[in-house]
C-alpha cells in the first residue's frame, strides 16, 4: 500500500517546528527516525495532512553530560546510543537495553525521542527512561515544560505530550557510586517485539537493596513499575534469596493481557522467571 496524500515540511530550527505544530495542530506528524511512522503511512494507520520532518535540527541531536545529569536529544539514533562511551560509563542500563532494539538497519535509522514518543508499551526505552527516573524535556511554542518519565506515558500509544508540543531532549540524572542496574528480555526470536521485559536500577549500598525502580514492558498498555515487589526488595540483603522471596508479589503488581505471545498466566510466569534472572545480575548481588 502507498501512503494517503501530505503535505511535507522540513524545519531548520526548533522554533520552525514548533509554529507548525501550532499551526496544524493533531493534524501534524513528526517525522525523526520514521521506522514506526513510515509503515503507519503506508499501511493508512495513520493520515497527517502535514509531516513535520525533524531531522536537520542540530538543536535536537547530542549526547552531553554536565554535572547533575545526562542529556539525550531527541534525535539521537539508537546506534548512537549502542555506540556512546559516555551512555557505557553513565547509564549502563541503556547501553545494556540498545542491542535488544529491533536490528541494525533499524538501529541507524530510529531515534531517542521517536521511541519515546510513540509509547509501544513493548519498546525498551521507556522502561529504561522510567527505571533511570529521567525528566522529559518537552517544547511549545509557550515555552519548555519538565515531565518525569514515570508521568509521561499515558497508554497504549499514549503520552503526557499535547497538541503543539515537540519532545525535545531528556535529562537522566548521573548515578551514585553503589548504583546498580540490569535489563533483560523474552522475545521468540532476537530482535522481535518483546513477551516480555525488564528495567531494574537501585543501590545495594552495604550489601543491601535500596531505591529500587524495577519496570517491566510488553506486560501492560504502557512501561509498568513493580511497587510491591520492589517493597519487598527495599533494605533487604542484596542477595538471591531475597529475590527469590519477593517474587511472589509481583502477582499483585502485574495484570497482563493474553495477547498472541500468550496466556496471561503465561506472561506473568515469564516476567517473574525473567526478574528473578534480571536482578541477580546487578552489581553487588550475591
Amino acid at each position: 500500500m502507498k501512503a494517503p496524500r501530505f503535505a511535507y515540511a522540513r524545519p531548520a530550527s526548533v522554533a520552525e517546528a514548533l509554529a507548525l505544530l501550532a499551526e496544524h495542530k493533531d493534524e501534524a506528524r513528526v517525522l525523526a527516525g520514521g521506522q514506526s511512522l513510515v509503515p503507519m503511512l503506508n499501511f493508512r494507520v495513520a493520515a497527517p495532512k502535514v509531516l513535520v520532518d525533524i531531522n536537520r535540527i542540530a538543536a535536537l541531536t547530542g549526547i552531553k553530560v554536565s554535572k547533575n545529569h545526562l542529556r539525550i536529544g531527541a534525535l539521537v539514533r539508537h546506534v548512537e546510543l549502542e555506540r556512546s562511551a559516555d551512555i557505557a560509563r553513565h547509564l549502563p542500563l541503556i547501553a545494556a537495553a540498545m542491542p535488544h532494539v529491533a536490528h541494525p538497519a533499524i538501529r541507524n535509522r530510529g531515534t531517542f525521542g521517536g521511541s519515546c514518543a510513540l509509547a509501544d508499551p513493548a519498546a525498551e526505552l521507556p522502561a529504561c527512561a522510567i527505571a533511570l527516573a529521567a525528566i522529559f524535556v518537552v517544547a511549545s511554542k509557550k515555552g519548555e515544560r519538565r515531565i518525569a518519565a514515570q508521568d509521561f506515558f499515558k497508554g497504549l500509544y499514549a503520552t503526557a505530550l499535547k497538541a503543539g508540543e515537540l519532545l525535545v531532549a531528556a535529562e537522566f540524572p548521573l548515578p551514585k557510586p553503589a548504583d546498580a542496574s540490569a535489563f533483560g528480555e523474552l522475545a521468540r526470536r532476537h530482535g522481535d517485539y518483546a513477551m516480555v521485559g525488564v528495567a531494574a536500577h537501585g543501590s545495594t549500598q552495604g550489601g543491601k537493596f535500596s531505591d529500587m525502580r524495577v519496570v517491566f514492558f510488553g506486560v501492560a498498555d504502557r512501561p509498568q513499575r513493580a511497587a510491591e515487589f520492589e517493597a519487598a526488595l527495599g533494605g533487604q540483603a542484596a542477595a538471591a534469596r531475597t529475590i527469590a522471596a519477593a517474587l511472589p508479589r509481583l502477582d499483585a503488581d502485574l495484570s497482563p493481557r493474553a495477547d498472541f505471545h500468550g496466556s496471561a498466566a503465561t506472561k506473568r510466569h515469564l516476567a517473574k522467571v525473567l526478574a528473578g534472572r534480571v536482578l541477580k545480575q546487578m552489581e553487588g548481588v550475591s
